[in-house]
């Protein structure tokens, strides 16, 4: 009889612990669940920095800009990609806010090597190896960021002024979209940032805000980039980048 009470007992005790793994595994992974979705809703600090430092390069606020870069090197971004952004940024904003952004990384640098902190410097672009003209490889990277053949006859500024078109596919997708040391996502991000800081370009933004959904950030991670906009730079902006990106949604539905 104790040898039978014994072994229920060890019974018992096996199956509870089974049952506690089952909660536990149960539970751990709802919280998984749980952590996943909130990070597809939202960007990473470090995406969120490179935000601001777009938005403020565009403005031309070089004060605040220093603080921005600050914060980026400090969230982990490394020299190059601060870097690459400023470069990425003059397609949109001109050579002028380009070349500031990229003195003002420079001062941060040294100010940060007086300092004694040492950032990472991050990779180099690499050579580009395909063989194909520079408008057939623009054209093929803005098929992939569309999700839109390029075929047909050209319309509006397109068959307005053929040279722009030209000099976008080359230029603004085989020269600056083809380096790899910022994702498409990371480049689509700054180009939004900077198109939310200029202002008066809603249909480029639109476009842009299209593609962002179309290479796979979520409508909830573009919602808190329009949070960090106004963070950044100001409600006034942020509220022109929640009408366009209230457009964009209702769109895709």
């Amino acid at each position: 009889m104790v040898k039978e009470n014994k072994n229920i007992m060890k019974v018992f005790k096996i199956m509870s612990a089974a049952i506690l793994l089952l909660v536990t595994v149960g539970v751990s992974a709802d919280v998984t669940a749980q952590q996943k979705s909130v990070m597809e809703e939202t960007l990473s600090s470090k995406q969120q920095s490179m935000i601001s430092i777009a938005a403020v390069a565009a403005k031309g606020d070089l004060a605040k800009l220093k603080n921005e870069m600050n914060t980026g090197l400090g969230t982990g971004l490394t020299i190059s990609q601060i870097k690459e952004a400023m470069i990425h940024l003059y397609a949109y904003a001109g050579f002028p806010r380009s070349l500031r952004g990229l003195q003002t990384l420079m001062a941060v640098i040294d100010e940060r090597k007086a300092k004694g902190i040492t950032d990472q410097k991050g990779q180099e672009a690499s050579p580009v190896s395909d063989q194909r003209s520079k408008y057939e490889r623009g054209k093929a990277v803005l098929e992939k960021l569309t999700g839109v053949p390029e075929t047909g006859a050209k319309t509006g500024y397109a068959a307005f002024a053929p040279e722009i078109e030209v000099f976008l596919k080359e230029h603004l997708f085989a020269d600056l979209f083809e380096r790899d040391v910022l994702t498409y996502a990371e480049r689509e991000l700054v180009t939004v940032s900077v198109l939310s800081g200029i202002g008066g370009v809603e249909p480029m933004l639109k476009s842009h805000l299209t593609i962002c959904l179309n290479i796979g950030l979520s409508p909830g991670q573009l919602q808190h980039f329009v949070e960090t906009i106004q963070s950044a730079i100001g409600r006034k902006e942020a509220k022109s980048a929640q009408s366009v990106l209230d457009e964009v949604l209702k769109d895709k539905k």
